[in-house]
């Protein structure tokens, strides 16, 4: 976790989101990650829309502490990732070719080919192409994520590659509904690297 100097608008947008919002109750990690996106996202229907288990969001924190990396399906996720590079794979030349080979969209098959660079261990973070976390599903044994964060937006397969990301017992984060997107999706991974984030969620 990487620590970092707060601006006060930032401050006063947390003080903002509390007075609507108490989310004292809950464990910290937890905590961290819903105050992200409701902040990224202005949008407080996460609070009851965002699926998360505190124990695999507390392994997560700790493998990105130790450098585990980091997999984006979009430029715009990899770029809302602050303090960390990610690895994407979207302009790999050979995305293309790969998703014409196999029959697949190019964001899927960039996120295979991000995949066999990252190897088992790396933490996914996908905002928009609901094609690349179903890629993943189907990869997961030979990815062995540590963690994936499964927001991506729109109509056509968001929900529902989010559903099956639950079903496949991978460590998530997740969402029930089709709202998310790339900001979403790389806040809640800011929330897992940011160290006064998760202080906040055991001491306020």
């Amino acid at each position: 976790m990487t620590a970092r100097t707060v601006h006060p608008i930032e401050a006063e947008s947390y003080r903002i989101l509390r007075s609507q919002l108490d989310t004292s109750a809950l464990p910290p990690h937890t905590r961290a990650v819903l105050e992200r996106v409701i902040h990224a996202s202005a949008d407080f229907d996460y609070a009851t829309d965002l699926v998360v288990d505190e124990a695999a969001l507390a392994h997560a924190a700790a493998v990105l502490a130790a450098g585990a990396p980091i997999v984006a399906d979009v430029e715009m996720v990899a770029a809302g990732i602050t303090r960390r590079d990610a690895l994407c794979a979207i302009k790999d030349p050979a995305a293309p070719p790969l998703a014409a080979d196999l029959g697949i969209t190019r964001s899927a098959a960039a996120l295979r080919i991000a995949a066999e660079q990252a190897g088992p261990g790396a933490v996914y973070v996908i905002g928009c192409a609901p094609t690349a976390l179903f890629e993943l599903i189907a990869i997961a044994e030979q990815a062995r994520p540590a963690m994936v964060i499964g927001l991506p937006v729109g109509f056509v397969g968001a929900a529902e590659s989010k559903a099956a990301l639950r079903e496949s017992a991978l460590p998530a984060v997740s969402n029930v509904s089709g709202k998310g997107g790339s900001a979403v999706a790389a806040a809640a991974l800011n929330a897992l690297i940011y160290r006064d984030l998760l202080k906040e969620g055991t001491t306020s």
